[in-house]
């Protein structure tokens, strides 16, 4: 069981990691709380199935479900209710001699799960998730016959997976899950109830987000000021951005005694938290090129403003060119 899960958590856990080396990783759309509801299907296998004198041997079964939850934007909390069905070739000793017989066994599970989106605002994010709730299992009388869903037991899950935010609305889901339930019972004694499933996974959430007013463009500095520009995720300086460099240090220069303010921006693609590193690193390159043009470093000032002042106002995960810049003051 245990060498069964792990194997299923290194193959999800394999396309996690290509997904972190994306450049590309945040998308165009915004992630927003809301009510969602999904279908899901797949395969099942029913593990170490035995009914006290009659052993089973399970072939792979199916499975079939829906869900409706809530998305708090990362935590998710859902009600899910899912079919299951293996066919089972049984031999053992009845109450009237020995018996060889086939029959399915069926499940039906009704789960309250808890799960976790890691990067939510991604378009591909790792999730795990548990559950609990109440399962339905066939049992068999006396004379080898299924009795269906005669069993009420305790029903428990876990879930791993990976989630596709397609857009604003639609989400993929690709998971492996163990599901389990206390013993049912049967006329030949309680067995055990161990399950792994493969689920593929479609989703609605329903709702917009909310629109937000882009902030106001920051007032224009009275000062001589200069502009340079950087590619998408990049704080590596082009040759015109050299030149303007140039230009700046050389209006230093021409000033005597001044002080300059080196400002890095960018645009609203990635986190925050990332952006304002990136902005940092900007105001620090124009910094080192300022000081090789002959400008002193203790009169250059640097900030970092991320993507929270934004040349061209965009919506959150845009790519846009003029927000990715420096804006050099001499005062």
């Amino acid at each position: 069981m245990k060498k069964t899960l792990l194997g299923a958590a290194a193959l999800i856990a394999l396309p996690m990691a290509g997904a972190n080396a994306q450049s590309d990783w945040f998308t165009q759309h915004q992630t927003y709380p809301g009510v969602y509801i999904g279908l899901e299907g797949g395969a099942n296998w029913l593990l170490n199935y035995n009914m006290g004198v009659a052993n089973g041997y399970p072939t792979t079964g199916w499975a079939a479900g829906a869900v409706i939850g809530y998305d708090f934007v990362g935590p998710r909390i859902e009600l899910e209710g899912v079919f299951r069905q293996n066919d089972t070739y049984m031999t053992g000793l009845g109450t009237f001699g020995a018996f060889n017989a086939s029959r399915n066994v069926n499940q039906v599970g009704v789960m309250v799960n808890a799960l976790y989106d890691f990067l939510p605002g991604a378009m591909v994010t790792p999730y795990i998730g548990a559950g609990a709730g109440v399962g339905f299992v066939d049992g068999v009388d006396i004379f080898g016959a299924t009795t269906s869903l005669s069993n009420t037991v305790f029903a428990y899950q876990g879930i791993i997976g990976l989630g596709w935010n397609v857009d604003n609305n639609f989400r993929v889901n690709l998971d492996g899950r163990y599901y389990g339930t206390t013993n049912p019972a049967s006329a030949y004694g309680n067995w055990n109830n161990n399950n792994f499933s493969v689920m593929l996974g479609v989703s609605y959430k329903f709702g917009q987000p909310e629109a937000v007013a882009p902030p106001p463009p920051p007032p224009q500095p009275s000062a001589p000021s200069f502009m340079v520009f950087f590619d998408w995720d990049r704080s590596n300086l082009s040759q015109q951005a050299l030149s303007t460099i140039q230009q700046a240090a050389d209006a230093y220069k021409t000033k005597g005694s001044a002080r300059i303010t080196a400002t890095g921006h960018t645009d609203t693609s990635g986190p925050a938290s990332y952006n304002m590193a990136l902005s940092l690193r900007r105001a620090n390159a124009v910094k080192d090129a300022l000081v090789r043009d002959g400008v002193p470093a203790t009169a250059i000032s640097v900030i970092g403003k991320g993507e929270t002042q934004p040349l061209v106002p965009t919506g959150d995960g845009v790519r846009e060119p003029q927000n990715r810049r420096v804006e050099i003051v001499i005062q």
